[in-house]
């Protein structure tokens, strides 16, 4: 039997932003102790998950990703002092507008992990995954495509 869109089963495209001292290289931790995780997701490293651009966000779910996964160091941990509670905050801001905008909020995820928590990264992947399989694909049609579609041309500046 060949596999069409139609018979294939839905393997969903999530974005991951991390932080550079502690979810990256939990992921790498996963990777280089070779636990297995879904091969799902798409690690973009940035130096704090604070710097996250909530452009970054919807420029994913604009060019297509099921889900949007955001990943830091615990609070109190930062390497920036206070950057991940500023990354909390804009993380319920960003949950708040796709709501608004007709998007399930489960395609958006907080992970704290540390660099010594590369298996409880690698679980969270794959529970992540897990969830927006049973959310099915992004079929968004809302009424701000154009509008989110048009924000996501703009460079964003970093």
């Amino acid at each position: 039997m060949i596999d069409t869109p139609e018979t294939k089963p839905f393997e969903p495209t999530i974005i991951g932003f991390t932080c550079n001292w502690c979810s990256y290289r939990a992921a790498d931790m996963a990777g280089t102790a070779r636990m297995k995780y879904a091969p799902n997701i798409r690690l973009i490293r940035l130096m704090c998950s604070g710097r996250l651009d909530p452009m970054f966000v919807f420029k994913a779910f604009a060019g297509g990703a099921d889900a949007v996964l955001v990943s830091g160091c615990h609070p109190g941990d930062c390497h920036y002092i206070n950057q991940n509670y500023k990354a909390m905050r804009r993380f319920q801001l960003m949950k708040r507008v796709l709501v608004q905008m007709g998007m399930e909020p489960g395609r958006l995820k907080l992970l704290w992990a540390s660099a010594a928590e590369g298996q409880i990264f690698a679980n969270e992947i794959n529970k992540f995954v897990a969830e927006v399989k049973e959310l099915g694909p992004m079929n968004w049609k809302g009424p701000d495509v154009p509008l989110l579609a048009e924000a996501a041309k703009e460079e964003v500046p970093a």
